[in-house]
């Protein structure tokens, strides 16, 4: 049977800091301040960035296959060069460069025979299958630094689970292809009105903001190796990443419309070097949203981990099994550079305690022994008696 969680103490900082707090909305205004503290500095400790920038190499590489394989599975039902017209829509979500090389790989299907796209489906999934789980394990590698893990599973599991996301992942993206470019084709076969079109396509990409929030949440869930985290602690993080996402992607967007031309410093490259930068960007994101949510759990003493209550120390999550800015002893939680809770803990569990538990043992067992000791002696003394009776 598990323990019961760690008891926080009464003392009035522990409250200010949410080291008692159920949830994230229980966390009070000064215990954020403590944990945005903590992901500021975190992102310099961890080395975010570069981390981001390992994450994007092997996404890139297995980018391209499966965008192939995207495409091509898009050609079997519909018209390559009647959907490179609706492309452009993309662009609200997507950065020039990316929409760019989508609409290379429409024109190429747009030019090849019919019969051949089977073929190129079957070997782009194969390729894009293979090489995306590289990538999953990347995103599963950089969750692991935001929640302070260590990789622990074996090959076998962490395949079976980098290849489940993979299914996952193009899932969600011909979901997002068909949301943003083939309800387009349908409304305008339909002839729906003007304004029932734009409410359909507004609700489409609230769907699709939906979605990746959705597929976010699981990757901070089940990305790092650890004990599952609570969905109430997973949500902001994943929350704040796709709205940062979408915010940064249309800020990249109207920049490299307006400001930067990628194509004029690296020619023929520069569609692509676009889209690793707005690559890049995104993966910081991500990590950043994982560094909240792990500083989060940092900030309490409750269990944020799924399934029965635990005690610190036996949660199976690092961040879940400590408390940031604070100290344990015994059953209890204090607040660390704080005097009066320093002589609070010393006086229960410091030196100052133990001496006085030694004191409160000694006059225990004197307490117990001497009555002890002359009930004994009156026995003795009785039975003396009764001999020379």
């Amino acid at each position: 049977m598990a323990q019961p969680t760690a008891k926080t103490s009464s003392h009035p900082r522990a409250a200010e800091l949410g080291l008692e707090a159920e949830g994230p909305a229980a966390i009070p205004a000064s215990g954020w301040k403590h944990i945005l503290s903590r992901v500021y500095s975190e992102i310099s400790d961890d080395r975010v960035l570069l981390v981001a920038a390992g994450v994007t190499y092997y996404l890139l590489l297995a980018m391209v296959p499966t965008m192939a394989a995207i495409v091509s599975l898009y050609g079997l039902v519909a018209d390559p060069a009647t959907v490179r017209e609706h492309v452009g829509t993309l662009s609200a979500l997507l950065p020039a460069g990316a929409v760019q090389i989508v609409d290379e790989q429409l024109q190429r299907l747009a030019s090849a025979a019919s019969g051949t796209l089977g073929l190129s489906l079957a070997v782009s999934l194969a390729i894009s299958l293979w090489s995306a789980n590289a990538g999953v394990k990347a995103l599963f590698e950089a969750m692991n630094v935001a929640y302070e893990q260590k990789e622990e599973r074996s090959f076998v599991k962490l395949t079976l689970v980098s290849f489940a996301f993979t299914l996952c992942l193009l899932a969600a993206a011909l979901s997002m292809v068909a949301l943003t470019v083939v309800l387009p084709l349908v409304l305008g076969l339909v002839g729906l009105g003007e304004g029932t079109e734009w409410a359909i396509t507004a609700a489409s990409f609230l769907a699709m903001l939906v979605l990746v929030s959705l597929g976010i949440s699981a990757l901070y869930r089940w990305g790092p190796c650890r004990a599952d985290a609570r969905w109430r602690w997973i949500t902001p993080g994943a929350v704040l990443a796709v709205v940062v996402i979408a915010i940064v992607s249309l800020l990249f967007s109207w920049y490299t419309a307006n400001f930067g031309s990628y194509d004029a410093t690296y020619g023929s490259l520069g569609a692509l070097i676009g889209m690793m930068t707005w690559m890049w960007l995104t993966m910081i994101i991500l990590i950043v949203g994982g560094e909240l949510n792990s500083e989060m759990e940092h900030q309490t003493a409750r269990d944020t981990t799924t399934g029965a209550e635990a005690p610190l120390g036996e949660r199976g999550a690092t961040m879940a099994d400590q408390v940031a800015d604070a100290v344990v002893a015994g059953d209890r939680v204090f607040v660390e550079k704080d005097p009066s809770l320093k002589r609070e803990i010393d006086a229960l569990y410091g030196d100052a305690g133990r001496r006085r538990r030694q004191r409160a043992q000694r006059d225990q067992w004197l307490a117990a022994g001497i009555p002890a000791v002359i009930a004994l002696v009156a026995i003795a003394g009785l039975s003396r008696s009764g001999r020379r009776g």
